[in-house]
């Protein structure tokens, strides 16, 4: 370690947070979810925007398809010290029990693999289409329950995009758009009816990125009515967009696999075996 880490999250804080702001997380439209303004102390978010990798200085995973193009981060070890310490203590027990009290939902249990998580980036054109997020851990076998956002954009302007979209359950219409500033955190229930995503191209300068901390919060099951089947990520084109293209990443058996009751698959799968 070669730098002092002397923050960590005050718990009196969080409860308070907590406190002030579940009734609104419960109420939200399109879906559970909140949008908390100067989340964390400026000085700690600065730190790890000055480490905080460009497009090219670490091995990204690129996506660069129909439905997204954008670039993640594939291991903790691409990370810098402070962002890795500020990852670990948003995984801990204060921090478990702050998103308990805030979404209501109990047991939730925090990924250390940071699977799918971790730094996201976006540069110039790039862009994230609505959809719904996969909902087991690949490794695990958890039910997937929260997302976390926290932005680390600096003089965002408005024209420059990158809004964070929520869209009504029948994708007719976006319900809520969020500007991606520095130090805004973003909290929000996933199911397979939680529609959200980046849909249109970035139109920020060239040289600037839209960079955000993402992880995700899991529960040994949850109610029946917040899920369909287990899938991997499905997009959802909304009114005008066009997502059949061959550089897709959706394959259409995870559209469809989507909407089949498992018992068919678990057939399918017994029937090879013999």
């Amino acid at each position: 370690m070669t730098q002092t880490l002397s923050f960590c999250l005050d718990y009196d804080y969080l409860n308070d947070l907590a406190e002030k702001n579940c009734p609104s997380y419960a109420q939200a439209q399109p879906f559970p979810h909140i949008v908390m303004d100067n989340f964390l102390p400026e000085g700690v978010l600065e730190q790890i925007l000055q480490e905080f990798p460009k497009p090219g200085e670490i091995n990204w995973q690129k996506f660069d398809a129909a439905a997204e193009k954008k670039l993640a981060s594939t291991s903790e070890l691409q990370m810098g010290e402070a962002t890795r310490f500020l990852l670990y203590q948003l995984n801990s027990s204060m921090f478990v029990r702050f998103l308990e009290k805030l979404t209501g939902i109990s047991g939730i249990i925090p990924d250390p693999h940071f699977q799918g998580g971790g730094l996201h980036q976006i540069e110039k054109g790039g862009f994230l289409k609505m959809h719904v997020d996969f909902n087991k851990h690949k490794d695990l076998g958890l039910d997937r329950r929260l997302n976390l956002l926290i932005y680390l954009n600096k003089d965002w302007q408005e024209e420059y995009g990158g809004h964070f979209e929520l869209w009504d359950r029948d994708m007719t219409h976006c319900v809520k758009k969020v500007l991606p500033i520095f130090n805004r955190c973003v909290v929000f229930s996933t199911s397979d009816f939680s529609y959200h995503g980046h849909p249109d191209p970035l139109t920020c300068p060239e040289g600037r990125t839209r960079k955000s901390l993402a992880l995700y919060y899991y529960s040994n099951g949850r109610p029946a009515e917040e899920v369909s089947n287990a899938h991997s990520t499905v997009f959802l084109a909304r009114p005008g967009d066009n997502l059949n293209s061959k550089s897709s990443s959706v394959p259409l058996k995870t559209v469809v696999k989507k909407f089949i009751p498992p018992i068919i698959f678990e057939i399918r799968q017994a029937m090879k075996k013999k």
